[in-house]
């Protein structure tokens, strides 16, 4: 029994800090919220009737390690996660009489700001809880962040970026590709937070809101977390809502707060509850792991038993198939629930799901339903091995450790309609007016069948005004919003394509390497390719098999016959860091984002590439004195350490220049 159990622990301690790095490092989901605060229960449970607790446990360390792509930097203050109850009981006991302030519990991401003679000097992310990434120019574009306070002294002070629901669901409805569109909040802030360039984070509408004054200048500040509070707002702050509870109104106030969830904006995943007396907070100390000044309150999720009546398996551009299990309709949380997604195979796996069988539904922080248990756990459940739009053969692949479906016929109807929902994207031929709805008519009339065809719909002019939704005027705006789109670059062409793991960057990249030459380009072997900083053997694997096809290389000269692509004009002499070798690393000033800087140099005949050898001539880093590893590599070798001004004058690259190349990119 005891090594079963010692075996069990093992396994708990893995999945969950593999569920705790999707989470934290890579903004993927591997698990709900529910399944882990379960799982993670269990664990804590077995280690303290075991004795066992191995060194990597979740239940004694705190996050996940922080990804390499920006600088890093250590937090004063370590950042520790709160012990949590569902109890609101529990809740009040904790009081112990004593005043203290319920708030919201953000859904977001942690940042650490510090300002210096009230000027905003720095932004950290909670990284590892240890050491954070310092996003302080993505900060600066936060919509409602003060740059400058009255207070001039050192201020410190914790908070959570956010990205509401509605500009959530505004960003969503801009994608037209469904395999594009993002899938949480807090992902999707997350990943804009994390950006190397801020142009994209002050498109996202990051929102800022502080919950706890970490440390101030001169420390004259009253033993109130209330009053702390109210400072802040008169420096300009915007705090999480909050009230002042006692062991009398704190259920009331949690009632309050349950009464707002449904209509309130910004996500969130429960409460907190801190002592108001912040002295009285410190006096209680830590445990291993919580701080004991504070404590979470998660929502105990509201439970329904159901029945499934069937899973939806449903297509997508990329051949993925997701399951969606469809119920019997219940009330949760007020509203009337018949559907929820089951994510991928292993899940459906997990869970031994049946037709027939008894489940329990919630929705998770009260807003996206999803499968709690399965009771029955019949395991009946047939994965289909064809495709449900095509008929074509399935397969299961194991992507990041995860089981999914996916159709393997390319002549499939769904892969075709999000296949020409990409190439008309934004990014790509970036063609108004054709929604992946009247592509759909399009492909169904027959006008469609491949990308060239787009570009002779002229001869159906009267067909398509004819189409429901559609009349003279919104034909002929389509019709020139093709014509629009036939002057094009070749990246847009080749990332419109569609090929497995060729986005917009690589396109890019690979056009650059090959002089935008689409013959070198169709012509490159694995070999080749895959000598490209960057590339790696997957990216070139899939390149030269969608190039090697022989349907596709007939259908790309028909497309290519309709567009105009403009080719990029090196001039003579311009090739000045030709041979060169670069690392850039750090946040920047004359540049949007480190992409902007490669680009110049990838221009002048240079290379960037992302770690540093014997053969970098130089890492550019604006903090010279860093001990990031970058840094220490380059000492070790003798590779010079440039700042960015020090770079631009070194190679003779007018900061004038970069100040435009910045001003065009953004």
């Amino acid at each position: 029994m005891e090594i079963n159990k010692s075996e069990r622990i093992k396994y708990l301690t893995d999945i969950l800090n593999r569920a705790a790095k999707a989470y934290y490092a890579e903004d993927r989901e591997i698990m709900s919220n529910l399944e882990y605060d379960a799982l993670y229960d269990e664990l804590a449970a077995l280690e303290r009737e075991t004795g066992i607790v191995l060194a990597d446990s979740p239940t004694v360390s705190v996050g996940y390690e922080s990804v390499d792509e920006l600088p890093k930097d250590r937090h004063e203050t370590p950042m520790l996660s709160l012990d949590k109850t569902k109890s609101r009981e529990e809740l009040r006991d904790w009081l112990q009489g004593n005043p203290a302030i319920l708030s919201w519990k953000l859904d977001g991401l942690t940042i650490v700001l510090t300002y210096n003679e009230g000027k905003l000097a720095k932004a950290v992310t909670r990284g590892n809880g240890e050491i954070g990434e310092v996003v302080t120019n993505n900060a600066r574009t936060f919509k409602n962040i003060p740059l400058t306070i009255p207070y001039t002294g050192e201020l410190v002070v914790r908070g959570e970026a956010v990205i509401t629901y509605s500009d959530f669901r505004r960003m969503n409805a801009e994608i037209t590709d469904a395999d594009a569109k993002y899938k949480n909040p807090r992902n999707l802030c997350s990943g804009s937070v994390r950006q190397l360039n801020n142009e994209i984070t002050a498109k996202r509408n990051v929102r800022f809101y502080v919950y706890s004054l970490i440390s101030a200048g001169d420390g004259d500040l009253p033993d109130s977390q209330e009053k702390q509070f109210a400072f802040l707002q008169e420096q300009g702050f915007e705090v999480v809502e909050h009230y002042l509870v006692t062991e009398e109104n704190i259920l009331d106030t949690v009632e309050l707060f349950e009464k707002k969830i449904e209509d309130y904006d910004v996500p969130s995943d429960g409460l907190v509850l801190s002592y108001d007396s912040t002295a009285y907070g410190r006096s209680l100390g830590r445990t291993a792991k919580f701080p004991r000044h504070s404590i979470a309150f998660k929502w105990a999720d509201e439970l329904q038993e159901t029945t499934l009546k069937e899973i939806e398996w449903s297509a997508s551009r990329t051949g993925l198939i997701n399951p969606v299990a469809i119920f019997e309709p219940v009330e949760l949380e007020g509203t009337t629930v018949s559907r929820a997604s089951v994510h991928n195979v292993s899940i459906v796996r997990g869970l031994q799901l049946g037709i027939g069988d008894r489940i329990t539904v919630y929705k998770a922080n009260m807003i996206i339903p999803q499968i709690a248990e399965n009771l029955t756990r019949s395991d009946t459940l047939e994965i289909p091995d064809v495709c449900p739009v095509c008929g074509g053969k399935t397969e299961i692949r194991a992507v990041n450790e995860v089981q999914s479906l996916y159709c393997t016929n390319e002549s499939c109807a769904a892969k075709r309609i999000k296949s020409f929902t990409l190439f008309v994207s934004r990014d790509a031929m970036n063609i108004d007016g054709l929604s992946e709805a009247t592509l759909e008519k399009l492909i169904d009339r027959g006008f469609v069948t491949e990308f060239a065809d787009l570009f002779q719909l002229e001869q159906y002019r009267e067909e398509i005004a004819g189409m429901e939704g559609f009349g003279e005027r919104s034909c002929q705006n389509l019709l020139d919003s093709i014509e629009q789109a036939r002057n094009t670059t070749l990246p847009r062409v080749i990332y419109g394509l569609g090929i497995a793991n060729i986005g917009l960057a690589n396109a890019k990249m690979l056009c650059r390497y090959f002089d935008h030459d689409l013959e070198r380009m169709r012509n490159a072997d694995v070999e080749t390719l895959s000598a490209i900083d960057g590339v790696g053997e997957v990216i070139a694997s899939a390149f030269v098999e969608y190039m090697r096809e022989e349907e596709n290389q007939v259908r790309m000269d028909r497309l290519m016959a309709e567009l105009r692509v403009e080719v990029p004009e090196v001039e003579e002499g311009s090739q000045t860091l030709a041979g060169m070798n670069f690392v850039i690393t750090g946040s920047l000033t004359h540049f949007a984002g480190r992409s902007d800087l490669k680009e110049i140099i990838e221009q002048r005949g240079g290379k960037v590439t992302g770690s540093v050898t014997g053969k970098t001539t130089c890492l550019i880093n604006n903090d010279i004195a860093s001990s990031s590893s970058k840094n220490k590599k380059a000492k070790e070798l003798g590779v010079p350490i440039l700042s960015e001004e020090e770079f631009l004058t070194k190679y003779e690259i007018p900061s004038d220049q970069a100040g435009t190349f910045k001003k065009e990119h953004t």
